[in-house]
């Protein structure tokens, strides 16, 4: 019987470098996209959305690898601001549409779960403990999204009292928990990317947020 899947299109398909940079590259195409509907909600020409594409786009990665002592991964690898400059050119092609904002908000959801397991993978591929690995996946999702809030003018995800970091965490939390439990890559980080989506998706569907800081009443904590 012929099988149903070429031996060696398996074999690449599970391969760990295969996995990982199909996670990285759909991750820096969904912030780039984000990036650049930052830009475009201002009215901004085609140069400044790829500007903010870009930066959005490849962030987060770029601080991960400076912080761990790597070449950084988009130097070496043209493809990725190439995809920044496709996702920019996209958005200004779709053009006005009033679902603009809600699609930013919703491509955000799925960066940060798919950039929380990347961070958190990479870190893992050089040996760094499990909570280093979650607090790289952590800041590989956020920060691109900082760095496009701060320059577009609007209020940062640091700031937002709905569900955010929180998503990141948990998919770089569940990936690595699931690598310590001797799960293959592909099953672990896809899992995982959809709890931290999952989670984000909440927030914006239902309003979630995690507890603040209590105020004081009558000298009292409540």
């Amino acid at each position: 019987m012929t099988p149903l899947v070429d031996p060696e299109a398996a074999r690449v398909l599970t391969n760990p470098s295969t996995v990982l940079s199909v996670l990285d590259f759909a991750g820096v195409a969904v912030f780039a996209a984000t990036g650049a509907l930052a830009a475009a909600r201002e009215k901004h020409d085609l140069v400044t959305l790829a500007f903010f594409a870009a930066i959005t786009g490849v962030g987060g990665g770029t601080l991960r690898d400076v912080l761990l002592g790597l070449p950084v991964f988009w130097v070496s690898d043209w493809r990725y601001i190439a995809v920044c400059l496709a996702a920019s050119l996209a958005i200004w092609l779709i053009g006005q549409r009033d679902w603009r904002f809600r699609a930013l908000l919703w491509l955000d959801a799925f960066g940060l779960g798919a950039y929380g397991v990347m961070g958190a993978a990479k870190a893992e591929a050089i040996g760094a403990s499990p909570l280093i690995c979650i607090v790289m996946g952590a800041l590989t999702a956020c920060f691109g999204g900082i760095i496009r809030d701060l320059l577009a003018g609007q209020p940062s995800i640091l700031l937002r009292r709905e569900i955010t970091i929180s998503a990141a965490i948990l998919a770089a939390t569940a990936y690595m928990g699931m690598r310590l439990l001797e799960i293959p890559i592909w099953p672990a980080a896809v899992i995982a990317a959809l709890l931290g989506f999952g989670l984000r998706a909440g927030a914006l569907a239902r309003g979630w947020s995690l507890p603040g800081f209590p105020e004081r009443r009558g000298g009292a904590v409540r």
